[in-house]
């Protein structure tokens, strides 16, 4: 049985569709790459998945469970932790406090169990040199590191990535990738949205391409980019 199973998911907005019956499956320790250009549809797929916006069409299953009519904190609390394209702390708070609030609010978890748990993300995320500054200080490779820490603090099963290596460095997007690496080696599931295509590719066990809001091809992530049709739309390519 798959961790998430999406079954014909549509949203349209007016006449405009924006994910037109897509089906896809992740199994418990994968790594799934989207990739598309801007429009697909991507991060409307991630607010299916994660409750942010209701489907029109589809079911959405977790654990075999249909959760297509759950809220975005019921959906986290089952386990479904995410990241957002813009990071969005609580700019006044510090980054422990950040954590903290995750782990209690979104991951449901007592006083002390939360102020256990922000200690070891902020470890594990290299932010406990952080801890005590407001998040709003950060500089945006730390505040790509408390966006991902966030999601870590609710104890996902299943972690949602969105363009998380969007804007860093060469050497930022290095580091970033050897950290979920180490998310991965721990067996957390993830979907991973990514414009930074070799980070993606160094972490990929499968890869999905979409555009205009419909599956254009899934596999292999090398085959997938030998693709000529992915090579074409994706990067503007002919083969």
């Amino acid at each position: 049985m798959p961790l998430l199973a999406l079954q014909a998911v549509s949203k349209s907005y007016g006449a405009l569709k924006v994910t037109d019956a897509i089906s896809l499956s992740v199994t418990d320790g994968e790594t799934l790459g989207i990739l598309g250009p801007n429009g697909a549809g991507k991060t409307t797929l991630f607010n299916l998945i994660s409750g942010d916006v209701r489907c029109d069409a589809g079911r959405v299953e977790y654990h075999g469970r249909d959760i297509t009519s759950l809220k975005p904190h019921q959906r986290c609390r089952a386990g479904i932790g995410r990241s957002y394209q813009v990071p969005q702390p609580f700019g006044n708070m510090s980054v422990f406090e950040n954590l903290v609030t995750a782990a209690g609010f979104g991951g449901g978890q007592r006083e002390h169990e939360a102020w256990d748990t922000a200690h070891q993300v902020l470890g594990q995320t290299g932010l406990m040199p952080h801890a005590n500054k407001p998040a709003g200080s950060l500089t945006l490779l730390n505040r790509k590191r408390l966006e991902l820490a966030r999601a870590l603090a609710t104890r996902p099963k299943l972690l949602l990535l969105d363009e998380i290596a969007g804007g860093l460095t060469e050497h930022e997007a290095r580091e970033l990738v050897d950290e979920l690496a180490r998310i991965k080696a721990q067996g957390v599931t993830m979907i991973w949205i990514e414009h930074v295509v070799h980070a993606l590719l160094a972490i990929a066990d499968r890869l999905l391409v979409i555009n205009f809001g419909q599956q254009l091809a899934e596999g292999d992530p090398r085959a997938v980019m030998d693709d000529p049709q992915v090579r074409r739309v994706y990067m503007g390519m002919e083969a």
